[in-house]
C-alpha cells in the first residue's frame, strides 16, 4: 500500500514509534484516528509524496508502535505524551518544523502538539473533529448514540478490555462495516491490517487508555491553557453526514480555539481520507501550497 515508502522504527523517550516515510519536499506529518493506524493514509500519502516528504506514523498504542502500560492518572496516553512522541520522531528525522495533517484521535493529538509546540507546526489540518473540551461540554443523545465508544472505552479497567477481547475481530470489523459504502471505502488489505494490529490485548488496552485520558487528564490540560489559541494557519475539514457535521457549527467552534482557522465540509462520512482520497489530497495540497 505504500510503494516507495520506507518503514522506520524510531525510539522516543518513552516508547517506539512505527512509521512510513516517502517522497521529497516540505515535511508533512500524518496522524491517524481510532481504531486505525498509518494505513488509513494509504490512498492519500502516495499523492502527497509527489510534492512533499510524507511521514505517516502509528500513534503510541496503535499499529506497530509501542504500547506502554496504562497508569492511574492515564498520563501515558495523555495527548501531551502522545504529541511529544511525534515531535521527537520529527526531530530525529531531521525536521525542526513541519506541516501537520490529522484525523480523529490523531487530530486531538495534533491539537495538543500545536498548542504545546507552536514553533514546530507551520500549518495544521484537522479532519472531522471539534476540540475534546467542547465535545464533553456538549454531550447529548446524538453523541451518546453515534459515538457510544467514547463512553464505553472510558469505563474502568478492565471491563471494556474484557468485553472487546471476547471477540476483537468482530468488534473492529463492525466499526467499518456500519459505514455507508464500506465495501468500496475500505480496501480488504487495509481492513486486514487494522484487524491484525487490533487483535492484540495490549493494543485494546492502549486504545481504552487513550479514551480514558481524553475524559480526564486531557480535559485538565485543555482547561489550563484554554485561553492560548492555536496561532498557525489551520484548515478544518469535516464530514457532512457524520456527527460533527450534523451537530456542530464547526468553524464557529474552532474560532474559540484557533486564531486563523478556515474550512468546509466534504460530502462523505467520518473516514474522509478513505472515502474521498482525491478531494482530501486536493484540500491538503491546496492549503499547504499557499
Amino acid at each position: 500500500m505504500f510503494d516507495n515508502f520506507e518503514n522506520i522504527q524510531v525510539r522516543t523517550t518513552s516508547t517506539t514509534i512505527n512509521l512510513v516515510k516517502g517522497g521529497s519536499g516540505p515535511p508533512i506529518l500524518l496522524l491517524h484516528g481510532y481504531p486505525q493506524s498509518h494505513t488509513m493514509w494509504h490512498k492519500v500519502a502516495p499523492l502527497l509524496a509527489e510534492k512533499f516528504t510524507v511521514i505517516a506514523t502509528d500513534l503510541r498504542g496503535y499499529g506497530d508502535s509501542g504500547k506502554p502500560s496504562g497508569d492511574n492518572e492515564h498520563l501515558n496516553y495523555s495527548k501531551r505524551h502522545m504529541a511529544k512522541d511525534q515531535v521527537e520522531v520529527m526531530q530525529q528525522l531531521g525536521f525542526s518544523s513541519f506541516n501537520l495533517v490529522s484525523h480523529d484521535r490523531g487530530a486531538r493529538v495534533a491539537h495538543r502538539l500545536t498548542k504545546d509546540n507552536p514553533d514546530k507546526v507551520e500549518k495544521l489540518i484537522t479532519l472531522d473533529i471539534v476540540p475534546t473540551r467542547h465535545m464533553f461540554s456538549n454531550v447529548n443523545k446524538d453523541l451518546a448514540t453515534s459515538s457510544y465508544h467514547w463512553f464505553f472505552l472510558i469505563q474502568p479497567y478492565d471491563f471494556p478490555e474484557r468485553v472487546i477481547g471476547a471477540n476483537p475481530d468482530y468488534f473492529i470489523r463492525s466499526r467499518f462495516m456500519k459505514e455507508k459504502n464500506a465495501d468500496t471505502t475500505f480496501t480488504a488489505e487495509a481492513v486486514n491490517e487494522y484487524v491484525r494490529c487490533f487483535n492484540n490485548p495490549d493494543a485494546i488496552h492502549a486504545m481504552c487508555e487513550d479514551y480514558r485520558a481524553g475524559a480526564s487528564i486531557d480535559l485538565m490540560h485543555d482547561e489550563s491553557d484554554y485561553a492560548n489559541k492555536i496561532t498557525c494557519p489551520h484548515l478544518a475539514l469535516w464530514s457532512a453526514t457524520g456527527y460533527v457535521g450534523r451537530s456542530q457549527n464547526v468553524l464557529e467552534v474552532w474560532k474559540d480555539y484557533s486564531e486563523d482557522v478556515s474550512g468546509y465540509s466534504l460530502p462523505c462520512g467520518h473516514y474522509i481520507a478513505e472515502e474521498l482520497p482525491t478531494e482530501t489530497y486536493e484540500a491538503i495540497h491546496g492549503f499547504l501550497s499557499k
